[in-house]
């Protein structure tokens, strides 16, 4: 089991630095609403520009954390639980914009897999 949670880890850390550092500025079909950037879409989702900066710090320190936590373990929990509320969120925002399902895919998919972490990790 152990294998199977770095492996995890492995999987969301390089998943979410994957979005917000070499996609943040291209267009995917998962984007909120018609946004072709990870700034039009927080624009998108009626967020101000400084919480663009916050859950990307966010999301970018905790998978950072994920991947340190195959050595120092003790940063796993705190790291999944934070990436499973910014998922949490993610799909709320894409709710309170009225997206279709299929562009909630990619959080609901990283939401599972860090839940996954936590289960393995408790």
């Amino acid at each position: 089991m152990e294998i199977f949670a770095i492996a995890l880890q492995v999987i969301v850390a390089l998943g979410l630095l994957n979005v917000w550092i070499l996609r943040f500025n291209r267009e995917t079909p998962y984007r909120g609403k018609d946004a072709r950037s990870m700034r039009e879409e927080f624009a998108a989702y009626g967020l101000p520009p400084l919480a663009l900066y916050m859950v990307g710090g966010l999301k970018i320190l905790a998978s950072l954390a994920l991947l340190l936590g195959i050595w120092l373990p003790a940063l796993v929990l705190p790291a999944a639980a934070i990436i499973v509320l910014l998922m949490l969120g993610a799909l709320a925002m894409h709710l309170k914009v009225g997206d279709p399902a299929i562009k909630s895919v990619p959080a609901l998919t990283v939401l599972l897999l860090t839940a996954g972490i936590l289960l393995l990790r408790i």
